[in-house]
């Protein structure tokens, strides 16, 4: 259990679950027993139905799809719905499936697992209710076991009620939109999300602590020998050890072990070293379950004073929001496109996420794990009572109030412990968010101090002065102090947290004090005030926006131990006024593709020489593209300021046209050159917005930028081509990549580029993409925020020049499937996936 410490020191070892099934390797999710993956061929109906569960015949009006499915990204984008969730609508929805359980599976338990449902779902298994979920983004499972006809087809059917379609403050898609399981076990197995394992480190020993529960589904208590074995990368057995077990009839019992390691490998960020855990239950010889998780060694600190180290290093967190969308994927997001996105944020020298503001897909956690990437885990956006929900644009119009409030009382403590039981094993975790933004002040909580009567940090009446009628802000702390018991119920090892939004007036309650380790959101004024007036409070950026102020408010105060960006990525929903699908802020657009102000972030937090050029008229020029600024610069709140985080790499203007080429870079200094000729002065990044920049006039060829060390070496270097007319479609990621054969995802990456193969960034040409062989269209997506059109079909506008394409491969190993891409007047390009 965690204390009031000034100083708090964890040493953590997690686990991601990996269950070696025959035939194919999937990761299973409820780490025990036999998990199949059941995606493939179910049937969906966007109505209700009344005998739905129980209708022997399906009419005309259900038709066929694959798991993972959103069915509300492939609407039609209306301006009649809520922004609030990207003009995407929600609905009713029903899925069936027919799955035959042998004859001979009779006396064992098989269990249904959901990974992830958009929201209010219920269960049936032959016309049976197994039960409702209203929290869209918890996994769940239910025993289908007294309800099944063996040697006999099983209907499965899940109704999904989504009528609310503006329950969220952003996309959240409608649908069984990740993964499902049949978990097949025997009567004796372990507990599912029950094996939980946990380390001490002293010195160059590790001690790795296993908890392991085992249920009884018998009539018979049973006498197990339960086997540890730790595997290394290159699969060697580091140490090994068996412990007895005895476990009542129709009962459950744990036992408690550990494995000790001579100088382990420790997992870091440039490192992520991993090992392997094996478990194994056996009685009287036979192995009734097992489970093999990767996993691995670290320790962590948390200090008010020196910020956060990892492995006794001190660091700078620098980190990025998420949600859980990805364009035109919607909520239906691949393991292989979070990959992609990961490795560009990485690349840009991310270290952490913040999962906003819900729980992510397992496979997310998994890839972090693997990549060295540290991951805040968050459970709410919304307590007891709703938030403002905007309908007409981004914070403009009148809200609406739908939400996840109703059910927080009976759901909430055990949805935040389900997340923590199922996540709590992986190493990229370092801490439990309980809550986002639940303290804004009157949205929906009160406080005095709104008034400015009292020292809390208000001079003067905001957000509308105190409300008596309003929920009491009091009531944080109270709410606060259970949910941060659940989670230390289920994980002593990682520091609870939640992001304050109104922290002046949050700092009147206990709600800071239920925290280890306390999240500002937008407040860097308060980072020296707070860390004088309450000395043993951990205080990080928890939300930030992009401005090289806030990064400098880390940077120059030891016990900020980082920031979290909003957002790393583009997203659906949040959406300004129409035309808008989302919140554009990201570094990285809708396809993946880094935007100018992903070069910008490089240049603060990348360890790699870099420098990058974008361009834009002094005149007109240079207007932040972000939802905060667009907002801002209609309200009459704030002038467009340069040099700008935004700027293009664009090179195509009016001859003498007066240009203000910006370089964003992290050498000591830089110069410009013009067709090879130097222009403007050398320059270094100034202190007030961590940008260099020249107002040069326009002329075509090349521009370049050089980056210099301090002796004056050439480091870093970046060129702008002018561009001629659009000539041809040009394959520049994913040409001849092999992807899974049965449901694996291709990443086709295209530009248009002109007859001297340079990429023509102001192109938008309408492509079309054609598919031959046993693969299916997933969507196109240029990044476009403004592009309203159908994104059902296969033809899409490209934006900037640029597109991402998915396709789903859908045939057997040894096939290949060809996609070919066409556009009026251009070269054609082609791609062949070959499928393993």
């Amino acid at each position: 259990m965690y204390s009031k410490l000034t100083r708090f020191f964890v040493a953590n070892i997690c686990v991601c679950f990996l269950l070696l099934l025959s035939g194919n390797e999937v990761m299973a999710q409820a780490d025990f027993g036999n998990a199949t993956k059941l995606n493939k061929d179910w049937q969906f109906k966007l109505s209700d139905q009344t005998d739905a569960a129980t209708a022997e015949k399906l009419d005309r009006s259900w038709r066929g799809v694959q798991l993972p499915h959103d069915w509300s990204v492939r609407q039609p984008l209306s301006p009649s719905l809520a922004s609030a969730t990207g003009y995407l609508p929600g609905g009713i929805g029903w899925y069936r499936k027919q799955v035959f359980v042998d004859a001979d599976k009779q006396g064992q338990q098989l269990y249904l697992y959901f990974e992830g449902v958009y929201n209010r779902s219920e269960v049936f298994v032959n016309g049976h209710s197994l039960g409702k979920r209203p929290n869209g983004y918890v996994s769940f499972m239910y025993d289908l076991t007294p309800h099944l006809k063996y040697g006999a087809e099983n209907t499965i059917a899940v109704r999904v009620d989504h009528t609310q379609d503006a329950d969220s403050r952003w996309y959240t898609g409608s649908g069984i939109y990740r993964d499902v399981w049949l978990v097949q076990a025997n009567k004796v197995h372990l507990e599912p999300w029950g094996l939980y394992v946990y380390p001490e480190v002293n010195k160059n020993k590790g001690t790795l602590k296993i908890e392991t529960p085992v249920q009884n589904h018998s009539d018979q208590a049973v006498n197990l020998h339960v086997t540890h074995t730790l595997v290394d990368a290159a699969g060697k057995t580091v140490t090994k050890k068996t412990t007895k077990l005895n476990v009542p009839k129709n009962g459950k019992e744990a036992v408690n072990s550990s494995l000790e390691v001579r100088d382990p490998m420790l997992w870091n960020l440039d490192n992520p070293n991993l090992y392997t855990l094996q478990t194994i239950i056996t009685h009287d010889g036979k192995i009734v379950d097992q489970s093999s998780v990767r996993t691995g060694f670290r320790t962590y600190t948390f200090d008010p004073n020196k910020g956060f180290a990892l492995n006794g290093t001190w660091m700078k967190v620098k980190g990025v929001c998420l949600h859980h969308d990805a364009g035109v994927l919607g909520a239906a997001v691949y393991p292989e496109v979070w990959r992609r996105r990961l490795l560009q944020l990485k690349s840009m020298g991310v270290n952490a996420i913040r999962t906003s503001h819900n729980p992510q897909a397992t496979s997310l956690y998994a890839l972090c794990d693997e990549l060295g990437m540290l991951v805040m885990n968050e459970a709410f956006d919304e307590w007891e009572f709703p938030k403002r929900k905007w309908l007409s644009g981004w914070n403009v119009g009148t809200p609406g109030f739908q939400g996840a409030f109703d059910y927080f009382k009976e759901w909430g403590e055990r949805d935040l412990a389900d997340m923590v039981r199922r996540d709590r094993n992986h190493l990229s975790i370092f801490a439990w968010s309980i809550g986002n933004e639940v303290d804004y002040p009157n949205d929906p909580y009160s406080h005095p101090v709104l008034d400015g009567a009292q020292g809390g940090g208000f001079t003067q009446p905001i957000f509308g002065g105190y409300r008596k009628d309003a929920p009491d802000a009091m009531q944080l702390g109270d709410i606060a102090k259970r949910l941060a018991a659940v989670v230390r119920e289920h994980d002593k090892s990682r520091p609870v947290t939640a992001g304050l939004a109104g922290v002046a007036m949050s700092n009147e309650t206990a709600y800071p004090s239920a925290l280890d380790i306390a999240g500002y959101n937008y407040t860097e004024s308060r980072y020296q005030e707070d860390h004088a007036k309450y000395p043993e409070r951990v205080i990080y950026g928890s939300e930030n926006r992009h401005d090289y102020g806030a990064w400098k408010a880390v940077t120059d105060n030891d016990h900020v131990f980082g920031q979290f960006l909003w957002t790393g990525i583009d997203y659906l929903g949040e959406s300004g006024r129409w035309p808008s699908r989302g919140f554009y802020s990201g570094l990285l657009d809708f396809a993946g593709s880094m935007k100018p102000r992903g070069y910008f972030r490089a240049s603060l937090w990348s360890d790699k020489p870099m420098a990058y050029i974008g361009t834009y008229p002094v005149q007109g020029g240079g207007a932040a593209t972000d939802t905060w600024s667009q907002l801002e610069a209609e309200q009459g709140q704030k002038q467009d300021q340069a040099p700008s985080m935004d700027a293009w790499p664009v090179w195509n203007y009016n001859e003498g046209q007066q240009i203000r080429v910006v370089s964003y870079s992290n050498a000591p200094k830089v110069y410009l050159t013009l067709n090879g000729r130097k222009v403007g002065a050398e320059k270094s990044a100034d202190d007030r917005h961590g940008i260099v920049y020249w107002d040069i006039p326009y002329a075509a060829g090349t521009l370049t930028v050089i980056g210099l060390d301090e002796s004056g070496n050439e480091i870093a270097k970046h060129d702008l081509k002018t561009s001629k007319r659009s000539y041809a479609l040009k394959v520049v990621e994913g040409a001849n990549q092999a992807v899974a054969a049965d449901g694996g995802l291709a990443q086709i990456g295209l530009q248009i580029v002109d007859q001297d193969g340079v990429v023509v960034p102001t192109a938008d040409d309408e492509i079309t993409c054609q598919i031959v062989g046993s693969g299916t269209l997933l969507g196109m997506e240029a990044g476009n925020n403004s592009d309203m059109s159908d994104y059902t079909d296969n033809q899409q506008r490209a934006f900037k020049g640029k597109m991402m394409v998915y396709v789903r491969a859908d045939g057997k190993p040894s096939e290949e499937i060809r996609v070919r891409f066409t556009a009026p007047w251009l070269q054609a390009a082609e791609v062949t996936i070959p499928l393993k």
